[in-house]
């Protein structure tokens, strides 16, 4: 009987232990709170991937022409729209978008390296409007990529950054194009800042995303309008590459003049809760090629939704 007691606990206690030196109370999170995922081999008609994915493994990588935006105010200074996206004529995916002003509401870039908040949890702590996971983030939780929170600067000191951050400072919250120009003087003086990569859309017009088609996922991205306004998205399914999504956005109908990626996968969750309306989303696939195989990320245990060490949030003003 006393074996059957102790040797459950003793697995679990090594469990921790291992999370831990692996990736620090982030790991263990990972292993308690969220259910750990490890890569699968699949194939590209795996009926486990949606069929949007299937469609893109096949070579079907141009959406038809994207429809109207149908725009919905749901607060001052808060839009929401969903844009189907579909080949021939058949839905394939959708972003589901938030257009935000920001002389209305207050962008904050937070991190929590301990994985402890997923997004939900996020609005519920800052009060904010919207919520969306933010850029890359280490294997034990903290930011991959310059960060500057509340006025804090997280992240490496050391960065190449040849694509492009969202920055808060100055005359409102905005993105920059960081082709040929220094990160550090970029985000200098900034009270919220956030480095990312790749740009979907840069001041030229286009986009500098690379890698192979076959890397899907949901996808997360900031972009701003003509009108200087923030948009966010979020991909519903994860039809899209990163090439794909970023020949896509100019062709959306959103007056983007910037765009730029965030971290994806399981990882790629928005929420808005505004004048009755909620929107609570999370992703659930990413497919990637390692060693020459294709594989599914998948979770061990069920579909959690996945901690965001780093999240940008919008409180109203």
């Amino acid at each position: 009987m006393l074996a059957l007691i102790l040797v459950p606990s003793l697995v679990a206690l090594l469990v921790v232990v291992v999370a831990y030196g692996k990736g620090g109370w982030y790991g263990v999170n990972v292993v308690l709170r969220r259910g750990a995922s490890i890569w699968v081999d699949t194939s590209p008609n795996d009926p486990r991937l949606s069929p949007g994915i299937r469609l893109s493994l096949a070579g079907q990588r141009t959406p038809d022409p994207a429809g109207p935006v149908g725009w919905r105010q749901v607060a001052a200074g808060l839009d929401v729209a969903e844009l189907p996206v579909r080949v021939a004529g058949k839905p394939v995916d959708a972003l589901l978008l938030s257009r935000i002003d920001p002389a209305r509401y207050r962008f904050r870039v937070l991190s929590r390296p301990a994985g402890d908040r997923d997004v939900g949890e996020w609005m519920a702590a800052t009060g904010a409007a919207m919520v969306v996971n933010g850029s890359y983030y280490a294997k034990d939780g903290p930011p991959d990529t310059p960060v500057v929170s509340d006025g804090r600067r997280l992240g490496p000191a050391s960065y190449q950054a040849t694509h492009g951050a969202f920055v808060v400072g100055g005359p409102g919250a905005r993105l920059a194009d960081l082709a040929g120009v220094d990160w550090r003087r970029v985000t200098a003086g900034a009270s919220q800042a956030m480095v990312s990569y790749p740009m979907l859309m840069g001041a030229d017009g286009r986009g500098r995303a690379v890698g192979d088609e076959r890397w899907l996922a949901n996808r997360s991205f900031l972009g701003q309008d003509g009108a200087g306004r923030i948009i966010v998205g979020t991909t519903r399914d994860a039809y899209f590459s990163l090439p794909s999504l970023a020949a896509f956005l100019p062709r959306a109908g959103l007056d983007l003049r910037l765009a730029l990626n965030l971290d994806g996968g399981p990882v790629a969750c928005q929420k808005v809760s505004a004048g009755g309306y909620l929107r609570d989303f999370c992703g659930r696939y990413e497919t990637a090629v390692h060693g020459g195989r294709l594989q599914l990320l998948r979770p061990l245990v069920d579909f959690r939704r996945s901690a965001l060490p780093i999240a940008l949030v919008a409180v109203p003003r």
